[in-house]
Order: C-alpha cells, then sequence, then structure tokens
C-alpha cells in the first residue's frame, strides 16, 4: 500500500518516569478504553484442505504475539536491545525509522530506551490490521509512561516510501517478505538516508550454504516450536503456507548486499539457531 493514515502521539520530550514495558501482559489488556483479548495461534492447529499462503491479515494480527514468541528464537532479546542499540547511534533532530512495524515491539523498544532531544519514530507497516493494533498498543504505552519520543504510525508500503534524514533504521524480520531482487535498492535507499554515525539494524532468518549446517539448524529450530506447544500438523502447515512468502538469505548474501548498497561495515551482534540480527554502518 502507499500513502495512508498517520498517527502521531505523545509530542513532548524529556526523561520517562517509568522503566520498563512489555507485551507480555495479561490475556486481556485495556487499550484506549477497548478490551483487546490476546489470543493464542491455533490458526493451523486443524488439517486445511489447501493452504493458503502466509499474510499479515486480521486471523494473524489476532494472535501475533503468541505466534512469534513461540517461532522465533531470541525474539524478545533482539526486540528489547534494538532499543538499547539505538540509544547509541540516534541524534538529535533525526527520525528513527521501525520498517514493517507490524504490533509495534520495537518502536515501543525505540520510545523506552532513546533519550535524544528532538527526535522521533516512524512505524510503517502496509498491512492495515497490523496498524490498527500497532496504534492501540502505543496509545497503551503512553498511558503507562510519559514523555516518550513521539511516534508516527504510516500504512505504506516501504518500497515506495519517501525516507527523511535518519540515524536509525530497523528492519527487523521484513526484508526477508520483500521480493529478492527489490532487496538492494530499497537498502541502497535506506543507506542514503542515513546520517553520518548512524545505524541499520536487520534480523533476519538465515539460511545456510551448508547443507549440514541447514538441517541442524532447521531440525533445533522445530524442536523450538514443538517445545513451545505446536503441534507436527500445525509445524507442517504453516511452513506450506510461508515457504512462497518468506525467502530468507544467507549471512553471507546479507554481507554483500549491504556492502553493494553502500555501507562499510556489517557486524553481526546476535544469533539464536538460524534468526540473526546484524548492524550495518554507513
Amino acid at each position: 500500500m502507499s500513502g495512508g493514515s498517520v498517527l502521531q502521539t505523545n509530542r513532548s520530550h524529556g526523561r520517562r518516569r517509568c522503566a520498563t514495558f512489555t507485551l507480555k501482559s495479561p490475556a486481556f489488556s485495556t487499550l484506549c478504553g477497548t478490551t483487546v483479548k490476546k489470543q493464542p495461534d491455533r490458526l493451523f492447529a486443524q488439517p486445511l484442505a489447501q493452504v493458503p499462503d502466509f499474510a499479515f491479515n486480521e486471523d494473524v494480527v489476532r494472535v501475533f504475539p503468541d505466534m512469534i514468541k513461540r517461532s522465533v528464537p531470541g525474539y524478545p532479546t533482539i526486540v528489547e536491545n534494538i532499543g538499547v542499540l539505538a540509544g547509541q547511534f540516534a541524534q538529535p533532530h533525526s527520525v528513527l525509522y521501525d520498517l514493517g512495524s507490524s504490533l509495534g515491539a520495537v518502536t515501543q523498544a525505540l520510545r523506552r530506551h532513546v533519550q535524544v532531544e528532538d527526535c522521533r519514530v516512524i512505524a510503517v507497516d502496509n498491512s492495515s490490521a497490523m496498524v490498527e493494533r500497532c496504534r492501540e498498543y502505543l496509545h497503551a504505552q503512553d498511558s503507562m509512561f510519559q514523555e516518550l519520543l513521539p511516534v508516527e504510525v504510516i500504512e505504506a508500503d516501504i518500497l515506495s516510501l519517501t525516507f527523511q534524514p535518519a540515524s536509525l533504521v530497523a528492519l527487523n524480520f521484513t526484508l526477508q517478505f520483500i521480493q529478492p531482487e527489490q532487496r538492494l535498492a530499497l537498502l541502497t535507499r535506506i543507506r542514503q538516508a542515513l546520517l553520518p554515525g548512524g545505524a541499520l539494524i536487520l534480523s533476519e532468518k538465515l539460511r545456510f550454504e551448508d547443507a549440514e549446517q541447514q538441517q541442524l539448524l532447521g531440525d533445533l529450530h522445530i524442536a523450538f516450536k514443538r517445545a513451545n506447544g505446536y503441534s507436527e500438523l500445525e509445524i507442517a502447515q504453516k511452513r506450506s503456507a510461508i515457504e512462497k512468502v518468506m525467502l530468507p538469505d544467507s549471512l553471507e548474501q546479507h554481507r554483500e548486499r549491504l556492502l553493494a548498497a553502500g555501507f562499510s561495515k556489517v557486524v553481526p551482534w546476535f544469533q539464536c539457531l538460524n534468526f540473526a540480527s546484524l548492524i550495518a554502518l554507513p
């Protein structure tokens, strides 16, 4: 999608009075006067005659917090530390981007950890269902904290977005859902928008050139899902739904592409099984 709706909230600046906020709230949360039920992920629990391609629709949004917690090893650590890392790169009078923001977990981490004058967050997602629920979570965050960074939530396609000068860009498990032939152009535009001293934080599922390593970490990832309560049917149907939609790269492909986009250095800072996060410096 392009253009779209914008939410602006909390324009004040300064230090916060509270220290932490997480999405690990009770089963029912009151957000903006609306009670939102967080549902368990049972989307693939029943046999499907035909498994549709995975999409970030209302069904996925409804169970997304549970889905990603049970599917992506290390996800809470990555999200929280993106906020911590951003505090080292954020600059006054600049933008922090959360591209492919989904429910705004990274945006919330940025707002918790960054304390820089006249700095703001722009969260972008092309799923209207995600954007709507993201607004609710951010309003809830505003009700629990004071003097957070201001934020804009935009429904748009990041491939057609005009970037403002930015000191931090987060692509948290987003690039893998973009067609491979479009990835370099996007990263090049992000690099051009980054201020000196800024950074891109890129988190992705990895594939591995070594067949044994690919098999081992793939099997361990399945074991992680089993340990989190997914059945063999759920694992198989989810794999079928996502295999044509999510197209992961190897670490070396990411490094080469980032360097081709104009970044000077690529530093892996986290890996858990076949999921990793990198810092790319201009």
